[in-house]
């Protein structure tokens, strides 16, 4: 058991020549490993070294996510195994801008942070064990130090959020739309695409407001200045040669600016919309874009336009208030919409949410597990069909497993979200390589193929 003295006592002194380790754990969605990887590269810019053993490092760094209670278990779940057997925990992310329940478990943590503060953390890691002398920093490659593979990135080019979902605390946690100028992600797009990667996943809370709050200021990226808008960004990273696939998009009319960029190659036909709902009722309550019929024609148009365009979504089910009638009518959008990828999550009720205080009648546990499975089992068989459609069909994929019997992701998918396409080849393919496979079979979200 860790106590008092324990957690206060002295990082024990480096050996001569060697740099101080630090451990690292980096939890919840991509924009919170994007700032991870801000904290991994500072920390080796000045010397330390990464270790994935919480023994014998002099501190460990924990990057909490606070959105659902879930969420939050799995965060003290870890701090707690930190803990367990290191006396200097650094706590950082969403948790840390609302401690409490940190302070209530953990009460003598060595240092709380809360999200995107690198400087405190970095704080926190000197008094933890002394900069090393003579930092070297030609340690960190130009684009960084990444947590994915080498073969693809997330590109992060907003904090914060403009909108004030009912069952959402992110403006509490992360603040306001804080949008980074153009020619700054267009310059670590640069760096990411001339170390070698193939696939720059561009995530925000809303990407599709992106530059609002800059008025869509010009900035410089070589000879030229480009515009915080969605549409120029999106324009100028479909010029640097690789993929480029939009994540966390509202259908804002301006989207459609974008699907021409996908009719030009410039853009993976891709989109990834949030829709959480399709009841107008819940949505109102959600505090959602609520006219879903409008939402159809757009996709509809989106299709015409760009018949490859893929759509991925998510979706809550038993937020407060929710009838059958809502929920059926979910279940029928979803079947106009044939969405390709779907998630769904059964509601949960979040602590400082305004959800908390519409005075809506909460959805019974049992009902909505129900309503979970019959909407997933509704889901999948439109994956199925849509899937089936692309057998015999050629497809670009990117390699993420090498070898013979190689597993990559077409246009259509996502890391770690979406399905896999699995393939086998004449010649070990290489991972991070775009080749061309022959679909041969599908199933419920993954397609089986040749490498041609």
């Amino acid at each position: 058991m860790i106590t008092t003295d324990d957690a206060n006592r002295p990082a024990p002194p480096a050996v001569p020549g060697e740099a101080p380790k630090i451990a690292f754990v980096s939890l919840g969605c991509p924009k919170a490993l994007v700032d991870s990887e801000q904290i991994v590269s500072r920390l080796r810019a000045e010397g330390y070294e990464i270790s994935k053993n919480y023994e014998g490092a002099a501190a460990v760094i924990v990057n909490t996510c606070g959105f659902l209670d879930s969420a939050k278990a799995e965060s003290l779940e870890a701090i707690g195994a930190a803990q367990a057997v290191n006396g200097k925990i650094i706590v950082t992310g969403c948790m840390g801008a609302e401690r409490a329940d940190i302070d209530a478990r953990f009460p003598d943590l060595f240092r709380i942070t809360g999200p995107q503060d690198f400087d405190a953390v970095m704080q926190a890691v000197h008094a933890a064990a002394p900069q090393p002398h003579d930092p070297r920093f030609d340690l960190i490659p130009p684009q960084g130090v990444k947590l994915t593979p080498r073969h693809y990135a997330y590109l992060k080019i907003s904090e914060g959020c403009r909108n004030r979902c009912s069952f959402c605390i992110i403006p509490k946690l992360r603040g306001d739309l804080v949008s980074r100028p153009a020619g700054d992600v267009l310059r670590e797009a640069e760096k990411l695409v001339a170390a070698g990667v193939r696939e720059l996943l561009v995530v925000s809370q809303d990407t599709s407001a992106y530059g609002l709050d800059l008025r869509y200021a010009e900035s410089p990226f070589h000879d030229r200045a480009v515009r915080a808008k969605f549409v120029d960004l999106a324009r100028e990273l479909g010029g640097l040669g690789a993929w480029v696939r939009l994540h966390y998009v509202y259908p804002y009319p301006h989207v459609d600016d974008v699907i021409e960029l996908m009719t030009q190659g410039l853009v993976l036909p891709y989109l990834d919309i949030p829709f959480q709902h399709a009841s107008p009722k819940v949505l109102r309550a959600m505090r959602r874009p609520g006219d879903q019929d409008k939402t159809l024609e757009r996709i509809r148009s989106w299709r015409a336009a760009c018949p490859e365009l893929a759509i991925r979504s998510t979706f809550i089910v038993g937020f407060p208030g929710e009838t059958e009638e809502d929920f059926e009518l979910l279940l029928d959008w979803l079947e106009e919409a044939k969405l390709d990828r779907v998630g769904a999550f059964k509601y949960e009720p979040v602590m400082g949410a305004d959800a908390n205080t519409l005075g809506l009648p909460p959805v019974p546990p049992e009902v909505q597990e129900r309503r979970h499975r019959r909407f997933m089992e509704a889901a999948q068989k439109i994956s199925a069909r849509r899937l089936k459609e692309k057998v015999g069909r050629r497809l670009q994929a990117i390699v993420d497993v090498g070898g013979k019997d190689a597993v990559g992701r077409g246009k259509a998918d996502a890391p770690e979200i979406d399905g896999k396409i699995f393939m086998s080849a004449r010649r070990p393919l290489r991972v991070g390589e775009i080749v061309n496979v022959r679909i041969e079979r599908a199933d419920a979200y993954d397609l089986h193929g040749v490498a041609v």
